[in-house]
């Protein structure tokens, strides 16, 4: 038996709790923190010491949401240890702006304390002796201090050292659930050891897309807030509000419902959750960080022709939201969305006028890219409306009987 499980009555969806919701605010700092990160440093190492520590606020959530979709946060031992949990997450998110200098060993150790910590409760307070949830929650500890090691050693080394042990940290870590937290002498965990309510944890990484274009609002007023406002850099204000609001309708309008419907639908859930949710969620947040940053350099210089790097990063965003949602499809329904790939598309194709023309032009193109996937998209489903075809929800229902492909 496990202790602490919510209790799930039949026919009825699981929704996030005011906890979680709470515990969600640590990350909106985070994403921050990270759009900072790659501000301050817009080259190649820039990059990819913002693609870590985002990799790294991305799996401490994700890891925690996957337990609270089986444990009760209303009990009192579990809002303990999810409230120690955002504390060690808050002190993590402060020390990312110098992850790679003096707060590395915090930064590291808050981590690493972070992911030991929770699967500790849950391998030795939570589950019984002899229980799959403790085989479960040890194999899933036995990978974390493995990785720990690596961590806690990159913070205590310098330069290139730190970076390579914390990418080979970063690697164990994100490669053991494809492995199936397998250890030696241990037979080997299927999709049965979990236990996923799809509509709590569809509806939890939905909530993270709302953290992620949280911080662009975020980071676009305050960045407009510390400038003069001539009519240039009003106009790339409004232009990044509407780029905002172009994302979050491209997942809201229906990716999401699908999402979510697909995985209540599939007979191989926890697989279809860990590619479609824990994995390529990622890309998808990905995608709002740079966008953010983006329309900050943008806000920051409207008038002027930026140069590669920040041009780069300006483009990049939208590209890689898209490709993410052309990725996501791929995964939940083995087809590929044409329009998002040809949006993704254009938005990189934009750099070669971004080469000659001010980043405010740039800034309306994408944000015309956006609009236009959306307008197309929108017409092609008044027009299949109009002949009777059923939606692609519909067509989802009516395939139910369909399994999800194995990993």
């Amino acid at each position: 038996m496990t202790r602490f499980v919510r209790e799930r009555d039949a026919g009825e969806e699981q929704r996030a709790t005011t906890l979680e919701l709470f515990y969600d605010l640590v990350f909106v700092f985070a994403i921050t923190q990270v759009s900072h990160l790659l501000l301050e440093d817009l080259s190649w190492a820039g990059a990819g010491h913002a693609a870590l520590a985002l990799l790294v606020v991305w799996w401490a959530w994700n890891y925690t949401t996957w337990v609270t979709n089986e444990l009760d946060p209303d009990s009192v031992v579990v809002r303990l240890v999810l409230i120690g949990v955002m504390l060690g997450s808050l002190l993590m998110a402060v020390a990312i702006p110098q992850a790679f200098g003096a707060h590395a060993l915090l930064f590291a150790g808050s981590y690493v304390a972070i992911q030991l910590g929770r699967h500790a409760f849950l391998a030795f307070a939570s589950a019984e002796a002899g229980t799959i949830e403790r085989e479960r929650a040890t194999r899933i500890l036995t990978w974390f201090a493995a990785a720990g090691t690596l961590w806690i050693a990159g913070a205590l080394a310098h330069g290139s050292a730190r970076t390579l042990l914390w990418v080979a940290a970063l690697a164990v870590d994100y490669v053991a659930p494809y492995l199936h937290y397998w250890v030696p002498g241990r037979r080997r965990l299927t999709g049965d050891a979990w236990d996923v309510e799809a509509s709590h944890f569809a509806e939890r990484f939905q909530l993270f897309v709302i953290i992620a274009l949280g911080e662009t609002i975020v980071i676009t007023g305050a960045t407009t807030t510390g400038l003069d406002l001539d009519l240039a850099r009003t106009v790339a204000f409004g232009l990044a509000f509407l780029s905002t609001a172009a994302l979050w309708w491209l997942y809201f309008s229906y990716v999401a419902t699908i999402a979510g419907r697909r995985l209540a639908l599939s007979s191989d859930t926890t697989h279809l959750a860990r590619d479609a949710y824990t994995y390529l969620h990622a890309g998808l947040v990905a995608g709002i960080v740079l966008t953010a940053v983006g329309d900050e350099l943008v806000i920051a210089h409207p008038t002027e022709v930026l140069p590669r790097a920040e041009l780069a990063v300006v483009v990049a965003g939208p590209a890689l939201y898209l490709l993410g949602h052309v990725a996501l499809r791929l995964r939940m329904t083995g087809t590929v969305s044409g329009k998002r790939l040809a949006g993704a598309a254009a938005c990189l194709a934009t750099a070669g006028i971004g080469v000659f023309a001010p980043a405010l032009v740039v800034a309306a193109l994408l944000v015309g890219v956006l609009v236009s996937v959306i307008v197309v998209e929108h017409v092609a489903n008044a027009r299949r409306h109009a002949r009777g075809d059923p939606s692609p929800l519909e067509r989802l229902e009516a395939s139910a009987a369909v399994p999800a492909r194995e990993p």
